[in-house]
């Protein structure tokens, strides 16, 4: 079975998990959720195609499905995600030390990006650094909310 980086590693998957985010973001969808005829129509891939990566993300628990009749609805479930940002939080840590309260950047535009981006070797690279240099600037009241172990 495939770890969540290989997982996650999938443009396609990757395509499809941002579409499931910004469904979860919109203020008039329905519980986050939207049918894979609407991913298909979305994306411009084929239903087999879409039904194929939703399955790897089911199988994975990165997303739910709701069954109504012949139609499935898929909703994001970023639960999953938590042994990455596991694995990602040794990297970024050192970094949030620094007592520094400087200026917040947009603060999620280059995540997103990077996430959702077809060039991810190039860059991931250069996002993670944005990243850890717009964590840097956080105040340090909000790193010690944001970052506390449970």
């Amino acid at each position: 079975m495939a770890d969540i980086f290989d997982v996650v590693s999938d443009p396609t998957r990757r395509e499809l998990m941002s579409a499931l985010l910004e469904r979860s973001l919109a203020r008039d969808a329905a519980a986050g959720e939207i049918s894979v005829g609407d991913l298909v129509e979305r994306l411009g891939l084929s239903q087999p195609t879409v039904s194929k990566h939703l399955k790897v993300l089911r199988d994975h628990g990165l997303v739910t499905v709701r069954e109504d009749g012949q139609h499935r609805y898929y909703r994001l479930d970023p639960g999953p995600l938590e042994e990455l940002e596991d694995w990602l939080t040794p990297f970024i840590e050192p970094a949030l030390d620094d007592e520094d309260d400087l200026r917040i950047d947009d603060g999620g535009s280059a995540v997103f990006a990077a996430w959702s981006g077809a060039d991810v070797g190039g860059t991931i690279g250069r996002r993670v650094a944005e990243g850890t240099y717009q964590a840097r600037q956080l105040p340090t009241t909000v790193k010690r909310r944001l970052f506390r172990r449970s």
